[in-house]
């Protein structure tokens, strides 16, 4: 009899399989949300480091500052993720950074708080699509059982581009301000197109870089996927959009991604405002605390989409997960009158806050038809994006 358990089907993978598309396409997703990461977040530290006070913004303003980005995110979700699905991740994402340059560079030159609300706006709207075209093109590379090891890879872009800017931006501010840390980084932005453009190739036919062993591999295992997943799902009949928009499961992805967003941006816009007033310390000492709950989310999505694709279990390490979060945050509010306990509970959230995304986000593939797969991301990113109560996170520690 055909052994199925999934643990040991894990086991079994030909492990003389070459491994290019790991070195290709993991790392040049992870350096794109790297910059789109930090063009998102970089707010924070520069509300920290000056600009409340050089544009005479108040907190509830900088909050809306940072929230009204994610109305704008809401525009390119799903044509961005059906186009990345049906013709080109890579040309997207490539027209995408150009515009990310740009607006960085403008955000350094910005003068009053309507301006920086409309780059806000606009940097929304050039990365809106970009995380569902990310994860179109994994699903084009890697199959069901190497997928949430995949997503946690190209998902510790965001504790690495915190790790990495966070030191950099706080030492240009302090030596700088804050608009030179955003016309760098743009210039860095920009810079990203060299490597994105030579590494990335849309499908395992397109790269010349690939060998005929590991393409043929990689082929059979996604055609076996979607004859597998075809037999397993029972949310769509037809595939179209009519019948994804039905789908209770999609609703309920939505809702789970909604709630564990408001942790996860109030986590990281506003940390590098409440290690400040936690420690009163220096703007790059603030800057390397908060790298280290990040060094800590790096480990948890490892563990996390390990233990999922060995067992196959996503609900299981997805929830997991949200708990775990959850009684960080709690937990770092409750203790905050004790500034290194309240600073450790942030440190342990770190473990917790993206270990979610490996198993969460392999799940789509196996839910929805391929004809709805692209709408379907886009639609969980987009809705699940509109997190107003990001704002509201500096009020509990007044």
């Amino acid at each position: 009899m055909e052994n199925t358990n999934p643990a040991v089907a894990y086991n079994q993978v030909d492990a003389t399989i070459p491994n290019a598309r790991w070195w290709h396409i993991i790392p040049a997703t992870i350096l794109v949300y790297i910059v789109a990461f930090m063009d998102r977040t970089n707010i924070g530290i520069a509300i920290a480091g000056g600009m409340d006070k050089d544009l005479g913004i108040t907190s509830s303003v900088a909050g809306a500052a940072a929230g009204i980005f994610f109305f704008g995110y809401l525009f390119l979700q799903i044509p961005g993720g059906h186009f990345a699905e049906k013709a080109s991740a890579k040309k997207f994402i490539a027209w995408t950074i150009v515009f990310w340059g740009g607006l960085a560079m403008v955000s350094g030159l910005v003068q009053n708080t309507w301006q920086l609300m409309t780059v806000r706006f606009f940097f929304g709207v050039a990365e809106g699509g970009v995380y569902p075209a990310i994860l179109a093109l994994i699903g084009h590379w890697f199959p069901n059982k190497e997928q949430a090891r995949a997503i946690a890879f190209f998902q510790m872009n965001m504790a690495i581009a915190v790790i990495i800017t966070s030191p950099i931006f706080g030492w240009l501010i302090q030596n700088y301000d804050w608009r030179v840390m955003f016309i760098v980084e743009g210039l860095v932005s920009l810079a990203l197109l060299f490597i994105w453009l030579p590494l990335v190739a849309d499908h395992p036919k397109d790269a010349k870089w690939l060998s005929a062993q590991e393409r043929e591999w990689i082929e059979t295992e996604l055609r076996n996927d979607a004859e597998e997943n075809k037999r397993n799902q029972g949310a769509l009949s037809k595939g179209d959009y009519k019948d994804l928009y039905r789908s209770l499961n999609l609703w309920r992805m939505v809702a789970i991604y909604f709630f564990m967003s408001a942790g996860f941006y109030g986590f990281s816009l506003w940390m590098p405002t409440l290690i400040s007033e936690l420690t009163k310390s220096t703007m790059t000492v603030v800057g390397l605390l908060t790298t280290v709950p990040f060094i800590f989310t790096i480990i948890g999505q490892y563990i996390f989409a390990k233990l999922c694709d060995a067992t196959m279990n996503r609900r299981l390490f997805t929830a997991l997960s949200f708990f775990g979060i959850a009684i960080s945050l709690a937990l770092s509010v409750v203790l905050k009158e004790n500034v290194w306990l309240s600073y450790g509970m942030l440190v342990c959230g770190g473990f917790f806050l993206n270990a979610w995304a490996g198993p969460y986000w392999s799940m789509p593939t196996q839910l929805f038809q391929t004809e709805a797969l692209g709408g379907a991301r886009g639609t969980i990113k987009a809705i699940g994006s509109l997190v107003w109560v990001d704002s509201v996170v500096p009020t509990w520690w007044a």
